[in-house]
């Protein structure tokens, strides 16, 4: 059994990994689930988290924490709201960030994954980002399926390996964000098995973790943080079909700021500077997977991937396109 301090040291953490919106009680749960040893039982894993946010009547903020999140005031006692909290996840204590868009596992391109390892093998770094279409989940796409293709349940076992794979070889930590295409699970859950939503068991994030150990998981279409750099999987931005002449340019036109994201497989860079000398740069990555799908063989897809070091909140962007197995 673990100490007090112990316990409470993990709640701060698994509060700063799932946020601070997700209900206590279902935190606790998670918390308990993986740390069985550590607690007693499910309340005492739940009364560490209430310690940690301030709920046992203490006048005093835990030692660590510099500030309790704000909640909502409402004096005037008005009904109840659905309104969903969109805060950014920010990616903390990592100088070096390995962002890898649309590998869209089973169409994953083996010889662009592996031309990537061999290059960022070298440079080891600290973080992976798998920013969104890890999974293809065609199986689930409300489009006509070809009933060859690889189920569900395949697609996630690959996806396992493949993350064990990229924590071998490159980096222990892993960050999942959920793209359009992992979305589809979610779509399904909605419409055709309603009965098993809210059962966290088949949640698309313990789905993953049960198959490839401890990685953290971003949904919702939420914004990640890395400085002062924005990093979007792309779907977050309603965009016409069709088509984009200049990705990162799109994403300026509806971001306003700095930002880094996949989702059209196309390599792309634009800046600009406003009047009082701003600099704002924008960045759209290539792909992982492959590039002349059957429902689309011609198109302007390019492999590959991007990189992000910071010093503090600053950024440079390395956005490489990979060809004929080389890095470019």
């Amino acid at each position: 059994m673990g100490s007090t301090n112990g316990n409470r040291a993990l709640a701060k953490s698994y509060r700063e990994k799932f946020g601070w919106e997700m209900p206590t009680l279902k935190l606790a749960r998670i918390m308990y689930k993986e740390n069985n040893l550590a607690f007693k039982d499910l309340d005492s894993a739940r009364a560490s988290l209430r310690y940690l946010e301030g709920k046992t009547g203490r006048h005093l903020i835990p030692r660590g924490i510099e500030k309790l999140p704000d909640r909502p005031k409402n004096p005037y006692n008005l009904p109840k709201s659905d309104e969903a909290d969109w805060s950014p996840y920010v990616i903390k204590d990592a100088k070096k960030i390995l962002v890898l868009s649309d590998i869209h596992v089973p169409y994953h391109n083996i010889k662009a994954i592996t031309t990537m390892i061999d290059r960022e093998g070298k440079e080891k770094p600290d973080v992976i980002l798998l920013n969104g279409d890890l999974l293809d989940c065609h199986s689930l796409s409300k489009y006509v399926k070809n009933p060859k293709m690889r189920s569900f349940a395949e697609e996630l076992e690959i996806a396992g390996q493949l993350i064990n794979v990229l924590k071998k070889e490159l980096c222990e930590r892993i960050i999942l964000k959920l793209g359009n295409h992992e979305e589809r699970y979610q779509h399904f859950l909605w419409t055709k098995s309603k009965e098993l939503i809210g059962v966290e068991d088949f949640e698309m994030r313990n789905l993953m973790i049960k198959r490839a150990g401890d990685i953290e998981v971003v949904s919702d279409k939420r914004i990640i943080k890395a400085g002062h750099l924005n990093i979007v999987h792309g779907h977050e931005f309603i965009s016409s079909s069709g088509q984009v002449s200049s990705v990162a340019k799109s994403f300026y036109d509806k971001g306003k700021a700095s930002v880094l994201g996949g989702h059209h497989h196309k390599t792309s860079e634009f800046t600009s500077v406003s009047m009082n000398g701003e600099m704002t740069t924008t960045f759209s990555s290539g792909c992982l997977c492959e590039l002349h799908p059957q429902f689309m063989p011609i198109n302007q897809w390019n492999l590959g991937y991007a990189t992000v070091t910071l010093d503090g909140d600053y950024f440079e962007v390395d956005n490489y396109r990979i060809e004929k197995d080389k890095v470019l």
